[in-house]
């Protein structure tokens, strides 16, 4: 397979055939990322990805999932997406789920009737960044979205039949905005009811724009408390009405799994006991991206 600069999937695309179509990120600014910083973002060329193809129905049989890297497959144009699709659902008949990242500009260049048809060829699952529900807190990071936008291309995914699955950072707000952007992101969360939310817990990567506030006193990370605290606040704001609320990714402090609602009061309960010190917090050498 042709691998180009730093590949990235997330957790749940662990076992996944990664077929890189895309280089890089189509969004790459915001202050918290480090992972396309120096790669000029490019749609990969037709006869290597037909290329990996190849190798892919050669060496890839045990694996049935797929997916589309690298930071934004989606952006890639309606008619270039379609033959994509419809080459791995003949050469890879056996590939059953095929996902991709995806952010507010590439969903917004999708028509509905447009995303179905991806869905009609297999693309089953996108990935969504939304980081905070809190509008000051994502112009802070310069995230490319209000909350009415990643709202809008939250519902317009799930309309379309395409599971969506949502990241969310805590500690992206500082102190100064943490229960702010712990409610604002519930009320988000809960307006495009998802089929999976992943909380991440914020660390800080040198070469970011964020460290370098950190490091000169002008971004305040909260404890690992105050991640708790705030983690107990995003989850009380967030409905779901058939959904996964995971916080059990390695940068966290104490990892839940709840499916919401019925797991919802016994998950409060837990942040609760861990609040109280009754539950040990992951100690700051075991937690990693």
């Amino acid at each position: 397979m042709d691998y180009q600069g730093n590949i990235f999937r997330p957790p749940s695309e662990a076992n996944s055939i990664l077929l890189q179509v895309t280089r890089g990120c189509s969004h790459n600014k915001c202050t918290f990322c480090e992972l396309y910083k120096g790669t000029r973002f490019a749609l990969k060329d037709e006869a290597t990805i037909e290329s990996d193809l190849e190798f892919a129905r050669t060496y890839c049989r045990r694996q049935n999932r797929l997916f589309l890297c690298d930071g934004d497959a989606l952006i890639l144009p309606q008619k270039r997406l379609v033959a994509l699709l419809t080459a791995i659902r003949d050469r890879l008949p056996w590939v059953t789920r095929i996902g991709t990242y995806a952010n507010t500009r590439s969903i917004r260049s999708k028509t509905p009737e447009q995303l179905e048809e991806l869905r009609d060829l297999g693309l089953a699952i996108a990935y969504m960044g939304l980081e905070s529900g809190d509008d000051v807190t994502l112009q802070a990071i310069i995230k490319g979205a209000d909350s009415a936008q990643m709202i809008q291309a939250g519902r317009k995914v799930r309309a379309a039949g395409i599971q969506l699955s949502i990241t969310v950072l805590l500690g992206i707000a500082q102190e100064r905005r943490s229960a702010i952007h712990a409610a604002e992101t519930g009320r988000v969360l809960s307006a495009i009811d998802p089929e999976f939310v992943g909380v991440l817990s914020l660390m800080l990567l040198p070469g970011t724009p964020l460290y370098t506030a950190w490091r000169e006193g002008r971004f305040v990370l909260p404890s690992p408390d105050g991640m708790l605290a705030e983690l107990r606040r995003m989850l009380a704001a967030t409905n779901l009405s058939d959904g996964y609320f995971h916080a059990n990714h390695a940068s966290n402090y104490l990892p839940i799994k709840a499916h919401l609602p019925h797991d919802k009061a016994r998950t409060l309960n837990l942040i609760d006991q861990a609040l109280q010190g009754n539950i040990g917090l992951k100690p700051e050498y075991m937690r990693g991206l």
